[in-house]
């Protein structure tokens, strides 16, 4: 890309890049760090004329849940644990059937913004896709911590 003076960098993040939510520890520091990376990564390009870009989903109607569920049941005992109650309805709410929650998209939602991040003159650097990742960037840049981490503590 340096040789040829331009290019595009593209890194598939999350709504939970930018916020947490309980019971996503792995995934949540994931899409932490892999915001942190393509941020620095955008510095240290910049006058390159290689764009660094992230795109930040949400809910899409993917496999994700199917193979979530498939490891927590592999890696988790919740009749052995303090957050048993809280286990189940996540047992619940993996094994539904179609959208687990609102404002799901399909994935064409996310390779239209992935066209855009490679057809654009100027891309973007992040590039929200649902309307939970537009609802929680926002909230996250106006309210006070502690009233985020109230709102959070009740998604699930």
């Amino acid at each position: 890309m340096r040789k040829q003076g331009h290019g595009r960098i593209i890194y598939n993040s999350s709504v939970l890049g930018l916020v947490a939510m309980t019971y996503r520890g792995a995934y949540n520091a994931s899409k932490f760090a892999l915001e942190g990376l393509a941020d620095t990564l955008r510095l240290e390009l910049q006058g390159s004329g290689i764009h660094v870009s992230l795109i930040e989903p949400g809910p899409i109607l993917t496999n994700f849940r199917q193979n979530a569920f498939a490891l927590y049941k592999k890696n988790i005992n919740p009749a052995k644990s303090v957050h048993q109650k809280t286990y189940q309805a996540m047992e619940e709410r993996l094994q539904q059937e179609g959208p687990a929650a609102p404002f799901t998209l399909s994935a064409m939602a996310v390779t239209e913004k992935v066209i855009h991040a490679l057809e654009s003159k100027r891309p973007k650097v992040r590039y929200y896709v649902t309307f939970p990742t537009y609802l929680f960037g926002t909230l996250k840049r106006l309210l006070p911590a502690s009233w985020l981490d109230a709102l959070l503590r009740k998604v699930k």
